[in-house]
């Protein structure tokens, strides 16, 4: 089957248009629409650029006219695994269409220059783009001992952060470590290890906290800001609303079980071989805000640590990960039914005879306010609509 066109014919062909790369990149319109349906699944509430497009069509239609951005990305103090999330999606298309739609235009992970050709590459994408470039930052950034512990190409983390984000449009802080300082600022941070907002104050910075985080919430965060000239909704920790809306545990596969007291005690136990609830196991799902309970990494729904039975280490949460040991138990604030479970370890055994009494005693007097209930309500077959007297059964009364 021939692929389709990226665009219709009714979309101005600007070479500079997503819509326009896409087509000259032989990406077919079944694939750049696929796309946009996952990121209207990954954002259904929150981001403007889903609300404004009532379809995929019509999403698509808005992209494909958007310019397509300029993406510089830097490393710090990273594992990279935030640039692995973005390139091993479950199929090798989807991760170069992403490519496609946004123009990174340096990377040190993925770029073919290196030495002085890359150090070229990063000083020409500033100066080619200055004022309108994106620019994503991958790990925390040590500023103990004035920021020795990190050089690239002999300059100081610190400073070539500042020197490229003095000509940004706006910033991405990719990952828990560039949010808020990550694995790296784990007591007692050696380090001094920095999330970029803390550094960076005079320009825009979203977080999107997470080890790693979703590749469609950039995407969505960097559409919205080339598309309506805005960045999305933040909260308090600067995440996007449409990202982190929800807590992991108000969305779990798992949450049947523990609204039902069932309850993992053991790795391999009968409960873990049966799928149950992981908070005894540490789980920090009922305070995480996240989506990974239903956005999926790689569109696949056991690609994240619940689905493949480890408890969530609350990666998004700075008060959470990396401070709270990973098998210790948190405590549920704001506990509103059916978050109020019942006791795991209650014991079962013969009933007293007190009790039973007591028993006896309650469910006669509940069959016996049912009966007088009963009395006072009307048979259909009465005549008129006044109650019967208190004293006189109906007929049918026993």
């Amino acid at each position: 089957m021939a692929k389709d066109a990226v665009i219709k014919n009714d979309i101005p062909a600007d070479q500079d248009s997503i819509g326009a790369h896409l087509k000259q990149s032989g990406v077919s319109r079944r694939d750049f629409v696929t796309l946009c349906s996952m990121l209207m699944a990954v954002a259904p509430m929150g981001l403007a650029l889903t609300e404004k497009a009532k379809s995929v069509e019509q999403l698509a239609n808005t992209v494909a006219k958007a310019k397509r951005p300029s993406v510089i990305w830097l490393h710090f103090q990273d594992c990279t695994g935030c640039s692995e999330t973005l390139l091993r999606t479950s199929r090798p298309d989807v991760a170069d269409l992403i490519l496609n739609v946004i123009s990174l235009d340096y990377h040190e992970t993925l770029m073919a220059a290196s030495g002085y050709q890359a150090e070229k590459s990063l000083k020409d994408a500033m100066e080619a783009n200055a004022g309108k470039y994106i620019l994503v930052c991958e790990g925390s950034v040590p500023m103990k001992d004035g920021g020795q512990y990190l050089t690239l190409a002999g300059v100081k983390g610190v400073d070539r952060l500042k020197e490229v984000a003095s000509k940004a449009a706006a910033i991405v802080s990719m990952g828990s470590c560039a949010s808020w300082g990550g694995v790296p600022s784990a007591d007692p941070n050696p380090t001094g290890a920095t999330g970029i907002d803390q550094i960076i104050t005079d320009k825009p910075v979203v977080n999107l906290p997470g080890c790693p985080p979703n590749p469609y919430n950039l995407l969505g965060v960097v559409l919205e800001y080339v598309v309506l000239g805005k960045l999305p909704a933040l909260d308090q920790y600067g995440r996007p609303k449409f990202a982190y809306d929800r807590l992991i545990h108000d969305h779990c596969p798992r949450r049947a079980h523990f609204d039902a007291g069932r309850f993992v005690k053991e790795f391999g136990d009968e409960g873990h071989r049966q799928g149950w609830c992981l908070y005894k196991m540490g789980c920090k799902g009922p305070a995480t805000h996240a989506g990974c309970s239903t956005r999926h990494f790689n569109e696949t729904p056991d690609v994240w640590p619940i689905g493949i039975g480890a408890p969530c280490v609350g990666c998004t949460e700075k008060a959470v990960a990396f401070r709270v040991p990973i098998f210790q138990t948190i405590d549920i604030h704001s506990v509103t039914p059916p978050d109020t479970y019942p006791l795991i370890n209650a014991r079962v055994g013969t009933i007293g005879a007190a009790a039973a009494a007591i028993a006896g005693a309650v469910a006669g007097g509940i069959g016996t306010a049912a009966w007088l209930s009963a009395q006072k309500l009307p048979s259909s077959t009465d005549q008129g609509n006044e109650p019967k007297n208190d004293s006189t059964p109906s007929a049918g009364g026993k």
